[in-house]
């Protein structure tokens, strides 16, 4: 199912991979001299490194879960030492709009101060785009994890941090932008954001030079009709 990106709403819900050895002639046919043992030279060997195991990022999730299920706690952290951000992620999908989901609840609910990476999106740390979101603020208009998302600079640090292996991957920040709604929604801006595949309906797909990106996203600018009307926009990409 293809992905659009929605704005944030700013009211409460109340309540998602022999050689062979050659013989060594019988003594009887060689020359019967009397030499000196040979000195053996021992040349040392050079050292094979192991062939490293390959790390298994996922799944994070059931896999029979749908995309228009619900938000699922995922083996994740997110830190961004310059915003002093350090959140637990769930796992979401798509909310009834097609839009990712953003999870809300009941005032000093921890969903709040919850990172969201989108379910349809790649692995951190895996060749593709991953997309995290997170809350600008509550429904009572307090600060959340990203009010300070735009103020991020080129060259500063994320790291997503897998728990169940004790895996830190680190991105690096390449730019940050605000974009108008119209702005973000359109296909091309849709597919930096979440890769092509969530775009087009499809499972994430690898990026075509393989580098491995991470965008993070929350809602910024006036509140129209109970909506925000522009998006935050980080582009990043992991650290070699």
């Amino acid at each position: 199912m293809a992905i659009t990106l929605g704005a944030c709403e700013n009211k409460e819900t109340g309540e998602t991979i022999p050689t062979p050895i050659p013989s060594l002639l019988p003594s009887s046919a060689l020359p019967s001299l009397s030499l000196p043992s040979p000195k053996v030279q021992l040349i040392p060997q050079p050292t094979v490194a192991p062939t490293p195991t390959p790390v298994v990022l996922g799944p994070l999730f059931d896999k029979h879960l749908d995309i228009m299920d619900g938000p699922v706690e995922v083996p994740l952290v997110l830190e961004i030492p310059a915003l002093q951000v350090n959140a637990p992620v769930l796992g979401v999908g798509l909310n009834s709009s097609n839009e990712m989901d953003a999870p809300k609840g009941p005032i000093d609910d921890p969903v709040w101060h919850s990172a969201f990476w989108y379910r349809g999106s790649g692995l951190p740390g895996e060749s593709g785009t991953a997309t995290i979101a997170g809350h600008l603020s509550d429904s009572l208009g307090r600060d959340e994890i990203f009010v300070r998302l735009e103020d991020l600079q080129p060259g500063d640090s994320i790291i997503i941090h897998y728990t169940e292996q004790n895996l830190d991957f680190t991105f690096i920040v390449d730019e940050v932008a605000i974009y108008s709604l119209e702005e973000s929604s359109d296909p091309a801006m849709l597919a930096k954001i979440f890769g092509v595949g969530p775009v087009t309906g499809k499972p994430a797909q690898p990026s075509s030079d393989g580098i491995s990106r991470l965008t993070l996203i929350t809602c910024i600018g006036s509140v129209v009709n109970g909506r925000f009307d522009h998006h935050v926009v980080v582009f990043a990409t992991l650290k070699k």
